[in-house]
């Protein structure tokens, strides 16, 4: 079965994203190293901590990592880990992978911050994430940040809360979610299974 690397950035349990990529058949690893890397089909990075930290595990393996993304390994980033694919973020200093241009900002003021908790994800772009999904669908979400990407074209899903912000991203073999498929019930298994069966076509 295919390997699906989780990073990982010293914060938070990784357990539920782990099983849910093995209840869809990936042999999921959990680590950060060069090593791990090289073993990976699959990269996720996971929706666990803040950008500042996270970004500082990652640097040294951002180089490694913007080589495979280089190189049509497919990456899925959720939550804080589709933060890390654009360049910086209000949340702290710090540089994200940047293998996407944009910024992430603060949800507004006007809704109570973190947003966590289920909400809807309305499709605006087909994806081979959405397969047999019927829109919209429910998600949960626990973040107080958004990317702001500068291409609107890789915005594939969008959700309102206080402001309409893209909650799922595509670019060529980079995907990214704003929620956490791995919590959302059989809508994010389909989503991780619509995943697999992409990787292994």
């Amino acid at each position: 079965m295919p390997k699906a690397v989780i990073i990982d950035y010293g914060i938070g349990n990784l357990y539920s994203l782990k099983c849910a990529l093995g209840k869809v058949r990936f042999t999921p690893l959990v680590g950060l190293s060069k090593a791990l890397l090289e073993q990976a089909d699959v990269i996720v990075l996971p929706g666990v901590g803040n950008f500042s930290a996270a970004s500082k595990r990652l640097a040294t393996l951002k180089e490694p990592l913007v080589n495979l993304a280089g190189s049509g390994i497919p990456i899925l980033g959720i939550c804080l880990g589709m933060q890390l694919l654009f360049q910086k973020s209000e949340e702290g200093p710090g540089e994200g992978l940047a293998l996407l241009e944009g910024v992430n900002v603060r949800l507004p003021c006007s809704v109570k911050v973190p947003h966590m908790g289920w909400n809807t994800v309305t499709v605006v772009k087909p994806t081979v994430l959405f397969e047999n999904l019927e829109t919209p669908f429910y998600c949960y979400f626990a973040h107080s940040y958004y990317p702001v990407p500068s291409e609107r074209n890789i915005v594939c899903a969008e959700t309102t809360y206080g402001v309409t912000f893209a909650s799922v991203i595509a670019k060529k073999n980079i995907w990214g979610t704003q929620f956490h498929p791995e919590k959302s019930g059989n809508v994010g298994l389909k989503l991780l299974m619509n995943f697999f069966n992409f990787v292994r076509r």
